[in-house]
Parts: structure tokens; sequence; C-alpha cells
């Protein structure tokens, strides 16, 4: 008896225990969920708005503090300041000594050379458009151009100032100073009305009426045919170019690593999130005017950086955390001659201030200098000023015997229909206009026309064009993209087939409201039908085989994906959310009524985050929120038919690189159909410790509920159900995480 009562109080304690962990761990807190970023989530034509189409957009408004103002007086004083060689501690250097106006406001040297003819660390950057920049100096240490200004007065390697009173003394002895100041400034003459005046002069320097400026505006024989090209290549998958030099500005206030050989640490030294290495993107904005380049000046010629580009960056040496969108690309000598012209398009000096002729010290001015890469530019911008016929009423203009599609494009005005009769053409088709549709006339057996790459073009089509519509065509092999469409609104994919385009088969990137149906793709190393970075996209009634990945949806805002056939890819259908790009959201979307079946294809893709997608995978949401995953059919995918995952857990990324939410949070799996998942998983599902299933969960990310009769195999063995009450999931999330962490 006494025996029986130790065994009941023993199971007796153990309920009791398991009840207070439960309890525990039911009123616990729950882990945080990720920062609500959709204010300002990137994603979409708004992350460039204002804009007009995928080339013109408006400029950023200026780094303009509300305590300084522009006003024209400041401009003119600062002007003065600039040019003076007062501001430094021997009368001997003026700023514009290192950002000289011939020279792109820099100094042509290799790094910049200060007081006492002592050498700098750094190359010294243009002030051309400094105005819009958000970070300032290669590493980002200053916001404020007032700051800014100064630094280089007071760094004893500099400017050399040692007592800020002492110059203000100094300028106020200066009757014609003393009397500007006043003029300017309510309270006259000192040291922080000098950075006032000197960051109002730098906020004056603007360049925006280049011949790009005028071809983004509608005057298409702004740009030379080579600067045409160039500019298509500046913006294609080949190069990645826009990915970090967008217009308008052509800069980026980010952070990279392109693998630069040097000992400076850049970003790392002034941020603890900064990784070592990574400097600003400067702007591209006359360019040609400011060699060399780098931040350590150790590339003479825009060749030269091309050519460090197309190695791959410090990939050429080994270095592995070189960022994502410098992969290295191939360019003809053609090719790299287009891009240089293209370069030398970005020049507009027409804002450039004249050298004073005198300054109110008396001291020697700097005088005016040659550039000789002005004969180059001028040589390179021999494009015109061409008549409008933009009135006229819409018309259909149709590809003529001996044309090319391109000179059909050039014919045409915004309205216009261009209409591609069956046949084969070899050649890259680049839409700069608005309202534009692009359509094959498929032959008496419903063929579409074919635009055939040959192994050589990186792209079939590439548009930048508000309403545009693309169908009836055949693409295929291309190196990089079958057709791509860039920071627009209202586009509509239709009809068309891509076969071994490179990396996507249609691929909208950073556009608004894209429809994409009845498109079938195959044979791409990364996404066959991929929309990036964009918002309100639905893809439907198409098919995707023997891709990577079939569908994508990376870091974009309110999907729809339904009625698709995915198959044979590497992953079948992935909604994901991934760091280091401008769009910081993957929300709100809709995946249903699909046939994803066994999407078991070898992983071909050479690189990048389609290089890590397992084996095997019918559908994948990595760190997105707020989907519904309902009605699909998934079968015989042989690692897992859905599997929901975190950015951290799922062994992709380094935890540094994150500047995202990563957890999935608030996604709705539920009433879809399985049959044979998870038979045979991929070996890094394997060695994460996971089990082939129909549903794998990481267990991370609160909201999610897996309402699913028909699943067979779940990991973990039990998943939240929408049916849970409150307390039951919070204590279920918490002592899985506890378990899992424990589990390491």
């Amino acid at each position: 008896m006494s025996k029986l009562l130790k065994w009941i109080a023993v199971v007796i304690g153990i309920i009791l225990v398991l009840f207070l962990i439960i309890m525990v761990a039911s009123s616990a807190k729950a882990i945080a969920q990720d920062p609500d970023v959709r204010p300002n989530h990137g994603a979409g034509a708004s992350s460039v708005d204002p804009s007009y189409s995928g080339l013109q957009r408006a400029f950023p408004a200026l780094n303009e503090p509300a305590d300084n103002p522009l006003t024209a007086e400041k401009v003119a004083l600062g002007r003065l300041l600039f040019f003076d060689p007062i501001l430094s501690e021997n009368d001997d250097f003026a700023c514009a000594t290192c950002h000289h106006p011939d020279l792109g406001f820099s100094d042509g040297r290799t790094t910049a050379l200060g007081a006492h003819n002592t050498a700098l660390t750094r190359n010294a950057p243009t002030l051309w458009n400094v105005g819009y920049a958000k970070n300032l100096f290669w590493d980002g240490r200053l916001q404020s151009l007032e700051a800014q200004a100064a630094m280089p007065l007071t760094h004893p390697d500099e400017m050399g100032v040692t007592d800020t009173a002492a110059l203000v003394a100094e300028l106020q002895a200066i009757p014609d100073y003393q009397a500007l100041f006043a003029a300017t400034f309510t309270d006259g003459l000192s040291f922080d009305n000098v950075e006032r005046a000197l960051a109002a002069f730098q906020r004056s320097l603007i360049t925006n009426d280049s011949p790009f400026d005028r071809y983004a505006a509608g005057d298409f024989n702004a740009l030379t045919p080579a600067q045409r090209r160039g500019l298509a290549l500046f913006r294609s998958g080949a190069t990645r170019c826009f990915e970090c030099h967008a217009a308008p500005t052509f800069a980026t206030d980010t952070f990279r690593v392109i693998g630069v050989q040097s000992d400076d640490p850049g970003r790392a030294a002034i941020s603890p999130d900064g990784d070592p290495g990574a400097f600003k993107v400067p702007t591209l904005r006359n360019i040609a005017l400011t060699a060399p380049y780098m931040h350590n000046g150790s590339m003479s010629t825009l060749a030269d950086v091309l050519d460090f580009y197309a190695a791959g960056g410090g990939r050429a040496h080994g270095q592995e955390n070189i960022d994502v969108f410098v992969q290295g690309f191939e360019l003809s000598a053609q090719e790299k001659a287009d891009m240089l012209a293209f370069l030398m398009a970005l020049t507009d000096e027409s804002s450039l201030p004249d050298i004073p002729t005198a300054v109110p010290s008396g001291l020697p001015v700097v005088e005016r200098l040659s550039n000789s890469a002005r004969e180059m530019i001028a040589a390179a911008n021999t494009g015109h000023t061409g008549a409008s016929s933009a009135n006229r009423a819409p018309q259909t203009i149709t590809v003529q015997p001996g044309e090319t599609i391109q000179q059909a494009v050039d014919r045409a005005q915004p309205g216009d229909t261009i209409e591609i009769p069956y046949g084969i053409y070899h050649e890259r088709v680049v839409i700069d206009i608005s309202d534009v549709t692009l359509h094959g006339i498929p032959n008496k057996n419903g063929e579409y026309p074919i635009l055939d790459g040959e192994g050589k073009l990186p792209e079939a089509v590439i548009a930048s064009s508000n309403n545009f519509t693309v169908g009836y065509l055949h693409v295929r092999n291309y190196t990089d993209n079958g057709i791509i469409v860039e920071g627009s609104r209202n586009i509509h994919f239709h009809d068309i087939k891509a076969e071994f385009t490179g990396t996507y088969g249609v691929y909208p990137v950073q556009s608004t409201d894209v429809v994409i149906e009845r498109v079938e793709v195959t044979g791409v190393d990364d996404a066959g039908i991929y929309a990036g970075q964009c918002e309100n996209v639905i893809v439907r009634d198409s098919i995707a085989y023997g891709n990577v990945l079939g569908i994508e949806l990376e870091n974009t805002l309110g999907g729809e994906v339904y009625n698709n056939h995915v198959y044979d890819n590497t992953l079948g259908i992935l909604i994901v959310l991934l760091p280091q790009l401008t769009s910081k959201i993957s929300a709100n979307t809709a995946v249903h009524d699909n046939l994803i079946e066994a999407n078991n294809h070898e992983n071909f893709s050479p690189t990048g985050f389609a290089r890590v997608a397992p084996s095997g995978t019918g559908i994948l949401l990595l760190a997105t929120d707020n989907a519904e995953v309902t009605a699909n059919t998934v079968k015989d995918n042989k690692t897992v038919g859905i599997a929901v995952f975190s950015a951290t857990r799922s062994g992709a990324f380094e935890i540094s690189e994150l500047d995202i939410g990563p957890t999935p949070e608030n996604n709705h799996i539920h009433d879809n159909s399985y049959e044979n998942n998870g038979y045979d998983p991929d070996p890094s599902t394997k060695a994460l410790g996971i089990p082939g299933a129909d549903i794998i969960w990481d267990g991370t990310g609160l909201g999610n509920y897996f309402d699913e009769a028909e699943a067979i195999s779940l990991f973990p063995p039990v998943l939240p159900q929408s049916s849970w009450p409150d307390w039951l999931y919070r204590a279920y999330y918490n002592i899985l995480n506890f378990a899992i962490e424990q589990m390491g």
C-alpha cells in the first residue's frame, strides 16, 4: 500500500510540475515580433517616388536643416569662404584646394594632401549633389553638412585650425567679411555661421541637366546609340550597377563591401554594426571629371573600375564578404566602350560656380585647371535635341522587313503599340517611353515571334516604362534575364515563353501593380517568374519548370500567386524577405490553388541566395509575414511540402547581414492537399537535424497557424492551430523555442 501511495505521489508531482511549466510558459512574454517597417518599407515604385517612369525620377529633398534655410546671400558668402585660404591655420589652404571645381570638386590625387603636405589616407570625394546625401564622408561619420564643414577646418592634418575663436577674430578684422556676415545672418559673424555659409554653398552644387536627364525626360536623341546601349547594360541584370547607383542621384546612402584592397576599416570604425571594408556608395554624377577612383584612389580610370567590377571586385582575390550585387560579369570590348560612353552622359557642369578673381582676405585664390576628361566627355556627348512629335495620335508600329525591333521602338511615342511579326530576332530591345505595348504576332500555328540571344546578349527586353504591356513573345538563350522592367507602374506580362534566359525569366523589380499571366519559364538558374521589391503583384495561370526557383516573390508587399503549375524546379514557390535591399518588407501574400509537384531538380544556381535552396521543396515562406497558403495541391517533393522558416535559423545568412525583421509572423497554412512529400530530404535539411515532412516549421515567429487535416508528417510533430486558445499557443511557443535553443 505504501508503494502505491508513493507512485501516486510521484504521478501527482509530475502532473503538478507539467502544469506549472505550462502556466509559466503561457504567462511568459512571447518573443517580440519584428518591428513594423511598413511606413518606410521601400517596396514597389514608391521606393523611387515621385517618379515619372523607371528613368525619370524626382530628386530627394535637400539635407537642409530648419535653422539654416538656403538663401542666395548664404550661397554667395559661402562661395567666397570656400575659395579663401584664410580658413586654414597658415592661410595657405582653401576648401577648393582639395575640392577644385575643374576637377569635379575633387583634387585629382590618389589621396588628398593636407596641411604641411601631409598625405591623407582617403581620396577627396566630389561635392556635386552632396546636398542630397544623408551620410557624409566615405565612412558616413556625419549627417550634417554644417558639421562636415567644421571637420576639415579643425582637423590637424587638413586645414589645421586650432583656435576657432582666433579664426573668427581674423575674419572680423576684414571689413568685407564683417559686412557680408552682418547682411546674411542676424547674429553676424561666428564660427557656426561660417559652417552654415559653407554648407549653403555646398548645397548649391547641383548637377541635374546631363544628357541622361534630357533622355529620361523624353528627348531620345540626347544620348548617342552607344550611350543608350551603355545605359541598358548599366541597369541590366548582368552588371547590376543600378542596384547601388540608382537614378536620379546615382548614389545611395548605403555602405558596401566591394573588396578594394586596403587596410582601412571603413564603416566598421564608425559604427558597431558596420562591416569591415564597407564604404559609402558615391554618386556617379560628373564621375568622369573626378579621377582617380575608390576610397583610396587606387583606380586611375573608369575603365579600371569597370574591369574591377567585371572581375567580381574582391571576389577575384578570394575575399568572402563581398556585397551580393558585386558578382562579376563579362563585357565585350564594344560593351565596355558603351558603358564608358554612358558614364560620360552623366556629366553636367551647367551650374559650375565661377572661381572668384579675388577674396576679401586678399590671399591668392586657386587658379583654373585644365581637365583632359572634358575633351573625352565632349567626344562622347554628341547627342542632340530632337524634334518632338508627341502630339500625334497613338498608332500601331509594325517592325518592317529588314528593320530591327529596336528601330521600330525608337519610332514610337507614348500610346503606341509596337507589333513584331513572326520570325527570329537576335537582339536586345530597350524601351524607355511609357504607355506602350510590345506585342508579337503569332504565326498561323500560334507560335510566338522568337527573340534569341544566342547565349551572348544579356536580356531580351529591358524597360523602364509605366503602363507597359508585353506579350505573345518567345525569348530564349539570354545570359542574364528574359524580360526586365524596373521602377515602373502598371506592368502586364502575358503569353510569354522564356527558356534558358540566365538568372530570371520575367523580372519586374521595384515596380507597382504588376500582372504576370500565362507565362511559361524553364531552364533559368535562379527564379523563372520573379518579382523583386515590388508592390501588388499577381502571378496566375503560369507554368514554371526546370528552374532553380519556380516562382519567387522577394521583398514584395501584396502578392497573389494562384492557378499555376510549378514542377521539376529545385524549389517550387518562394516567398522571401532578404537583407541588404531597398525594400525591407515581405507581407500580405496569398498562395492558393496551385499544383506544386516533384520540385526535386538538382540546384544549378552558380551563386547568390538561390544557391542554398534545398532541392525537393514545394513552398518556402522565409521571414515573410501575413501570408495565406491554402487550397494548393502539394505532392512528390522529396524534402518538404511547405516550410516556414526565419532568416536566422535557415542558416542562409550571417546575423551581421540582417537589416530586416527576420522571423515569419502571422502566416496561415490551411486546407492544402498533400501526398508523398519528405521521402528523401536534401542533405542541407538533414544537417539541421530536420526530417522530411509535409510541413516543417522552425518554431519562430508569432501568429503562425497550421490547420491541415490532410498533412500526414509534421515537424515538429505538433503544430499550432488557429483553434488553440492564446494561453496554449503562448505555452507551446515558449516551450518549443526553449527546447530548440537548448539543442543549439
